[in-house]
């Protein structure tokens, strides 16, 4: 299955699978360009994800982003290259 890295999709993907009460994904591949990873076209290579989850309760910033990253797998396999994390919990 074809997953082409992008915001659309990244979003959709994190929204289903850690259902987040805040969620940015941001496509930041046009300021990486001649940078390793980048793919020539300015997009689909580099991301910035601002995600706020009760699923990161009680977790490091490790584990935070170690789910952003399971859950994001098969689009590094289709090519995302990097992805900046910004996991927070929800203010309570």
């Amino acid at each position: 299955m074809n997953q082409t890295p992008t915001a659309q999709r990244l979003q959709q993907r994190l929204q289903q699978v850690l259902q987040p009460s805040q969620l940015e994904v941001l496509d930041e591949s046009h300021q990486h360009n001649g940078h390793a990873g980048t793919n020539g076209t300015g997009y689909g290579t580099h991301f910035r994800v601002k995600i706020t989850a009760g699923a990161f309760v009680g977790k490091s910033a490790v584990a935070r982003h170690r789910l952003v990253y399971d859950a994001l797998q098969d689009f590094m396999d289709q090519g995302l290259h990097a992805l900046a994390i910004e996991a927070q919990t929800p203010q309570v």
